[in-house]
């Protein structure tokens, strides 16, 4: 699936942080809700206006973040 309509960045929007669909969501929140433990479905519950394509889109962003990012060796 192509996510790349799903995350959006905006230069007036949280700091112009990745977005998701446009909404002042961000990439960052998603990931910290689930980082400290809330499931998909409960944060579906808590903001049903996210889907979990968009939970998908914030996984696979910060994958293709984290495979594109330079590793500095010492």
């Amino acid at each position: 699936m192509d996510y790349r309509t799903t995350i959006t960045l905006e230069s007036g929007k949280r700091g112009g942080k990745s977005c998701i669909r446009g909404m002042r969501i961000t990439v960052y929140d998603v990931l910290e809700y689930l980082a400290s433990g809330m499931s998909q479905t409960e944060i579906l519950e808590d903001f049903p206006y996210l889907t979990q394509t968009d939970i998908l889109a914030c996984l696979w962003f910060t994958a293709q973040h984290e495979r594109l990012t330079v590793t500095v060796q010492p």
